[in-house]
């Protein structure tokens, strides 16, 4: 038996459960990995109240927690090539991060970088690589100014510092506690709040290029306003149904392993930093979900599975 960290049905922390479950066995293109490391995302608890990803199924209940993980082969599926027992790899596990022991697809995993810990791999292939999609998205030039709503979180941050090291000029809407974060990612900070885009037209005068939102709400509301052409030069992940609804698009994610080994080289080389501000064991794992589901962390949580 292998303990994981579940949701028994829909809706709000009480429907979690640190549990017992059988240690599932990888099928064709799947490996068995014992985790090391899982990151906390918002989409985490949002699969718990009821959320469903666009063209996936609702998971059966008990639901293990967890999007993003790292830790080390045990087992390999047949007909899986590229991977062997004994690997240390990253990715985006099919049964649930908050576990001792899950499922990954090779197609959506990685080798870790020898310069990464397990907890730095861990918090990469959802948020680095959410920031990473929207960049490519949108195909900005270097010397454009990019504007990034909720520039604190974990694909906020991520994204200020590849548009920095792609020669864009970042502006990170944020709030005022989390100045100091963003500007040491190389952001100009402008406080959120009501008239942040009249405090972002006075830091650019010349205008914004594009709108990254990952805060929705009436932060998305106001930095819409800052581009001509929402079409090209709107995207989030924030919400996505009034993104939608402002002429702007959702991003595209590519969800594959070659982002994954692009984003590890760029975190191993020092380009990337994953900043990780709390680390909790397996059985504080509800602790860990609060913290993000708050709604106030800065950077990234993570849950340390084992050692």
């Amino acid at each position: 038996m292998s303990k994981a960290y579940v949701f028994t049905r829909n809706g709000g922390p009480e429907v979690e459960a640190l549990v017992d479950r059988d240690v599932p066995a990888p099928g064709p293109g799947e490996l068995l990995v014992a985790v090391r490391a899982a990151g906390v995302n918002p989409v985490d608890w949002k699969l718990r109240d009821g959320y469903v990803r666009p063209g996936a199924e609702a998971a059966p209940f008990p639901a293990a927690f967890g999007s993003e993980a790292a830790g080390t082969v045990e087992a390999v599926g047949p007909d899986t090539e590229g991977f062997a027992v004994g690997d240390e790899i990253f990715g985006n596990p099919l049964t649930g991060g908050y576990a001792e022991h899950t499922l990954f697809p090779a197609a959506v995993s990685a080798h870790k970088p020898a310069a990464l810990s397990f907890a730095e791999a861990a918090v990469l292939p959802v948020a680095a690589a959410t920031a990473h999609d929207g960049l490519v998205q949108l195909g900005l030039a270097p010397g454009a100014t990019l504007v990034i709503t909720g520039a604190g979180g974990g694909v906020g941050s991520a994204a200020a510092q590849l548009a920095r090291h792609a020669g864009l000029r970042v502006i990170g809407v944020a709030s005022a506690a989390k100045k100091e974060f963003v500007t040491s990612l190389g952001a100009v900070h402008i406080a959120s709040g009501p008239g942040l885009a009249d405090r972002v037209r006075a830091a650019a005068p010349e205008g914004v290029d594009a709108v990254f939102d990952l805060a929705g709400g009436d932060a998305l509301r106001e930095a819409a306003t800052l581009v001509a052409d929402p079409a090209a030069a709107l995207i989030g992940a924030g919400d996505k149904p009034l993104v939608a609804e402002l002429g702007g698009a959702a991003v595209r994610r590519a969800r594959n392993a070659e982002v994954l080994r692009t984003i590890g080289g760029l975190a191993a080389a020092g380009v990337l930093r994953a900043p990780i501000v709390r680390i909790l064991p397996l059985d504080r794992a509800g602790e860990a979900l609060r913290a993000v589901e708050s709604g106030h962390a800065l950077g990234k949580t993570v849950i340390e599975v084992s050692s």
